[in-house]
């Protein structure tokens, strides 16, 4: 079948403003950490055509500030002078070779500033003078003066973006940005015309984009990106945004919904909404939102299948879907549809560690299944191995699957050699606990990969380097994992303990008061306790840590942590056990050092972490082959590691 007829409203094309879009799939605005100094690089270039080159119909660049105040932080692109324009031209022309249209977001923060270039807390401009509590920021009131000045910035930027060749301008009034705080009447508090009613905290939208519209004419392309609800109490909800496409409808050519604000810790989670959330989850809202409304409608929110994207579209929930961490997942999502090949899609799963988790650290976008994601100058085309060879990779998790996958796509033989009777590693476990069922897609798609890719896999084997030796291996990647971690514990009675990772094995839970002793802040103490409380036991979480989920990304830690509070999960948090008797178990502060104790316990569980299945010992019995130890079995970390630590030496080999 046709794309045109498995996803007939998918792939039709749609007229915004002056531009035709070739296709209804789009690339939304996010912060990548891959431009320098504030403006456009080869690798953000190297990002987003490679997006363009597979088909994505529209591409939203991410935030450019308008003014010097809107750096909300150290790594965003800037928009606010004329030098900026050369990068942005050269943006424009890699995706417009493709056939993909270009729309560029105009940005002002106003009190959402995350950190600042040199470490100082920056001065912070808003509506008025309310703090916001996730970054802790107190802003100052704009003067008129000031909104003058920045009104003007961003019809400024509009003209840069105009003259680069960019075919339209996203307005950023969602997440609790400045146009948000304008129209929020708990957060804008003037007595002046831009305060008080709805006409007038409406009125800096109104300015920003007549004056937008004065400075470009009618050839750009200008939209609006709101939340239809910030999901918070202090937050604008979905009647100000109604009330805010109706009256702006004649001013704009299209509307761009979103959920949450980056104000607060609850409603954050909704700017990237883990795995938790159901598929397209604001469909129903959006179809409301638009009830009345002539304008074209984007729609974006966990939608991560061209098939839900088509429903969407289908059901009249959107004109458009934002599908941007499967593009990140897949860039080459478009022309698999396209051509019926639903199978070789790479499934986003949500899991926000490398995306999203990567921009909270400053660092570059990737993403855990598809580490080219980002480094796209150098992993944008894996190549031809100069030399064929015969490649052993041992152990069967996402490390020796992707190194599978891409040796074989190389050109080398490639057998993968498993002791247990089925590929997938840890990530087997992961999908087991609470709201973690999507992370075995990841196993999922690496599957496919290896049967694309032409890989021998073997199961139920265990080989050894004379083995390998004898049948003709030249090399051999070793990713056989690692094994739970006991912390020293001094033993004063018969308290049961078990390894978490026991517990998602098929063992019978344990009841009565458990504990879950976790020093690693991630999924696996979080989830075990989850799971364990929604069996009926009393849990006590005991985290050697600031708090709950700490090496987790924010969204999903706090949605996490959200549920536990709903369980009755009581969490300790600076907590370093160190003994344990008949019914207690015995812990410092790690901050103060004073002794706790944790009474009438029925039953320890440890998460504590692993330790490499290959000693050093091991590691000298491979002399006779060249060996390459990824994964686990080389140090204990995450499937991101794991997987990037695969193609790394798939490529080096």
């Amino acid at each position: 079948m046709s794309a045109q007829e498995l996803f007939p409203h998918l792939f039709s094309p749609i007229r915004i403003g002056t531009v035709t879009i070739p296709n209804r799939i789009v690339f939304t605005g996010h912060d990548t950490c891959l431009p320098e100094d504030g403006v456009v690089n080869e690798a953000l270039v190297a990002y987003l055509e490679r997006r363009a080159r597979h088909g994505t119909g529209l591409i939203v660049l991410q935030v450019s500030g308008v003014h010097d105040t809107a750096r909300y932080t150290s790594h965003m692109l800037m928009a606010h002078e004329d030098a900026c324009i050369p990068g942005y031209r050269r943006l424009a022309q890699a995706c417009q070779r493709h056939g993909s249209v270009l729309f560029a977001q105009l940005f002002h923060p106003g009190r959402e500033i995350m950190e600042s270039s040199d470490g100082l807390k920056p001065v912070a401009y808003s509506a008025s003078g309310v703090p916001q509590e996730r970054f802790r920021v107190m802003p100052r009131g704009l003067s008129r003066t000031k909104i003058h000045e920045i009104v003007e910035s961003f019809a400024d930027a509009a003209r840069r973006m105009h003259e680069a060749g960019i075919q339209g301008v996203e307005i950023l009034a969602s997440h609790g940005y400045l146009p948000a705080q304008f129209l929020n009447p708990l957060v804008n508090r003037r007595n002046d015309d831009y305060g008080g009613s709805f006409a007038n905290r409406v009125r800096f939208l109104e300015e920003v984009i007549d004056a937008i519209r004065r400075e470009v004419g009618d050839g750009l392309v200008v939209g609006l990106r709101i939340s239809c609800d910030e999901r918070d109490e202090e937050g604008i909800g979905e009647d100000v945004a109604i009330d805010t496409l109706r009256h702006l409808e004649n001013r704009l050519d299209y509307a761009s919904i979103v959920a949450g604000t980056s104000a607060s810790l609850g409603g954050s989670v909704h700017i990237v909404p883990p795995m938790t959330y159901e598929s397209a989850y604001l469909r129903e809202e959006a179809r409301s939102l638009r009830a009345g409304l002539s304008l074209p409608l984007m729609l974006t929110g966990r939608i991560n299948q061209p098939h839900e994207a088509e429903e969407v579209i289908r059901s009249g929930a959107a004109d458009l879907c934002g599908m941007t961490r499967a593009l990140i997942c897949d860039p080459a999502m478009p022309d698999k549809a396209r051509r019926n090949d639903a199978d070789g899609i790479r499934a986003c799963i949500g899991c926000n560690q490398a995306c999203i988790g990567h921009f909270h650290r400053g660092l570059p976008v990737s993403c855990i299944q598809y580490p080219e994601s980002g480094r796209e100058l150098r992993y944008g085309e894996l190549g031809r191995a100069e030399t064929t060879r015969r490649v052993a990779v041992i152990g069967g998790g996402p490390a020796g699957m992707k190194a599978a996958v891409v040796a074989a796509t190389r050109g080398h033989r490639v057998t993968l050699f498993e002791a247990g009777r089925r590929l997938g590693g840890q990530a087997n476990l992961a999908q087991l606990l609470p709201g973690r069922s999507e992370f075995g897609g990841l196993v999922t798609n690496l599957l496919e990969e290896l049967k694309r890719a032409g890989v021998e896999v073997t199961t139920q084997r265990r080989v050894t380097p004379e083995t390998l030796i004898e049948e003709g291996f030249e090399r051999v990647l070793v990713a056989t994992g690692a094994r739970p971690y006991a912390p020293s514990l001094e033993g004063l009675g018969e308290l049961p303990v078990s390894q978490a990772v026991e517990l998602l094995d098929g063992t019978a839970l344990p009841g009565g008061h458990v504990v879950v002793y976790d020093t690693q802040g991630d999924w696996v103490g979080l989830g075990v306790a989850e799971l364990l409380a929604r069996e009926g036991a009393r849990v006590t979480l005991a985290i050697n840590g600031l708090h709950p989920g700490e090496a987790l990304q924010s969204y999903v830690r706090d949605s996490s942590v959200a549920r536990l509070h709903d369980l009755g999960v009581r969490m300790m948090t600076y907590a370093r056990a160190f003994g344990v008797d008949d019914d207690s178990i015995y812990l410092y502060h790690t901050a103060g050092g004073e002794p706790m104790v944790i009474e009438g316990v029925d039953h320890l569980v440890l998460s504590c972490g692993a330790t490499p299945a290959v000693s050093p010992e091991d590691e000298e019995r491979w002399a006779g082959l060249p060996v390459t130890l990824i994964g686990d079995c080389l140090a204990p970390r995450t499937a991101e590691e794991a997987v990037y630590d695969g193609l790394k030496a798939a490529m080096a080999t």
